[in-house]
């Protein structure tokens, strides 16, 4: 039997088997979610956080996202009664200011041509990233809290580093390909023609190059799969546990159907767009031979192309992002007391991301908080909790056990750094 690492498990066992025990009987009952935002309440606080954010450069947002949050948390129901987002202000605007300073130093390095401090920020970001990381999902879940219950996030730093490595890998392997490049074009003077500069490459470098990307690829979707596996399987209420059920290989299908659905879009706005610089060519020569305008024409396909491209993958994120609520809000529970089941269809999530997107462009933006909450009410309300026992009951002893364990949950993660 596999015995709990975590800093929950290890604290609910010295206060005992109780700290673990749920008292329930075998009925089980189904809460289905609730949202009762409204797109014009919504938009006053939307608003309010664009004018505040224009007027102090950015310096807002830590403030608008608390807003923002504790306005979704509160219009959510969970069995009939609503989230709370508790976050301290202070926190969220420390992790705001620190991320800030990062990007700043960043790019100041970068502009300045200091290559070496670049090269420092760079391997120092991919060190810092799951700290970072592992920061927020504490923050997140430590400032949810339900009926009195707080979730919280107990994951050691020896399992957000280990669920990490693709970021290691992702890293290594674009040093390892920048490092042959550089050394292959060392001797060349930089004011050679481009030409020369490519013909200096040999076959099996440039290989190299769309084999990183495959690795990256394929290394994003294994760090989503192990961040989403730990942050459920390490989550806790009370001293209950999350239960994760989905396996690489679902996250793997996911991702490939998504860039089908791109693929097929993008050929799709690639056929539109020769059928209408074909057309514009023929009639602007009158069907003669292509002049100075059918030029234009085309560099104006090319420009229309690169910016229909961000448009046509919006339906292929929507895909994926409806798939993915389903595959994790289909195979998610609470130790043996809870489960869900998610309802949502992918069809009409991404018709209505592709309304959502048509109407905020038409509206230039201020449509944005409608489509915020319109999206967010389809997916909450295709969820259901399903409850093992009675939930006046079961709540009371999750009570209980959250005030036995969370001094020692406190002491132990530490992760509270970063808001």
């Amino acid at each position: 039997m596999q015995t709990d690492s975590s800093p929950v498990g290890a604290a609910a066992r010295r206060a005992g088997p109780s700290a673990y025990r749920i008292d329930t009987n075998d009925d089980i009952e189904p809460f289905a979610l609730e949202f009762l935002g409204t797109g014009g309440e919504f938009f006053r606080v939307w608003i309010v956080n664009l004018l505040l954010n224009i007027v102090t450069l950015g310096f807002y947002t830590p403030f608008a996202r608390r807003r923002t949050a504790q306005y979704f948390y509160s219009h959510t129901l969970v069995a009939g009664s609503p989230l709370e987002f508790i976050a301290q202000q202070r926190k969220m605007v420390f992790g705001f200011l620190l991320l800030a300073a990062i990007y700043i130093a960043f790019q100041v390095a970068a502009e300045t041509g200091q290559d070496a401090a670049v090269s420092i920020l760079m391997v120092a970001g991919a060190l810092l990233a799951p700290y970072l990381w592992a920061s927020a999902m504490r923050f997140r879940l430590g400032a949810t809290r339900w009926r009195g219950v707080r979730l919280q996030f107990a994951a050691s730093w020896g399992e957000v580093y280990k669920a990490s490595w693709p970021v290691f890998v992702t890293a290594l392997v674009w040093i390892l390909v920048s490092t042959v490049f550089t050394y292959l074009l060392g001797d060349i003077p930089e004011d050679q023609p481009d030409a020369l500069l490519f013909a200096a490459v040999p076959l099996w470098a440039w290989l190299l190059v769309p084999a990183a990307l495959v690795t990256t690829f394929l290394c994003i979707i294994r760090l989503e799969f192990n961040y989403k596996s730990l942050l459920v399987s390490r989550a806790y209420i009370g001293a209950q546990a999350g239960r994760w059920k989905p396996v690489y290989k679902d996250f793997v299908r996911i991702w490939l159907a998504t860039l089908g659905v791109f693929l097929l879009g993008a050929l799709a706005l690639a056929a539109v767009t020769a059928v209408l610089v074909g057309g514009s060519i023929f009639a602007a020569d009158g069907g003669k031979s292509a002049g100075f305008g059918a030029v234009l024409a085309v560099i104006a396909a090319v420009f229309g192309f690169l910016i229909g491209l961000v448009f046509a993958s919006a339906p292929a994120r929507a895909y994926r992002q409806a798939r993915m609520f389903q595959l994790v809000w289909n195979n998610v529970g609470v130790s043996k007391i809870a489960r869900f089941k998610c309802r949502l269809r992918t069809r009409r999530f991404v018709l209505l991301r592709v309304k959502n997107m048509v109407l905020t462009l038409l509206t230039l933006g201020f449509y944005r908080p409608f489509a915020m909450i319109s999206e967010y009410r389809m997916k909450a309300e295709s969820v259901t909790l399903h409850v093992k026992g009675g939930l006046d009951q079961l709540v009371g002893q999750l009570v209980g056990q959250q005030d036995g364990i969370g001094d020692a949950l406190a002491d132990a993660v530490g992760l509270d750094l970063v808001g």
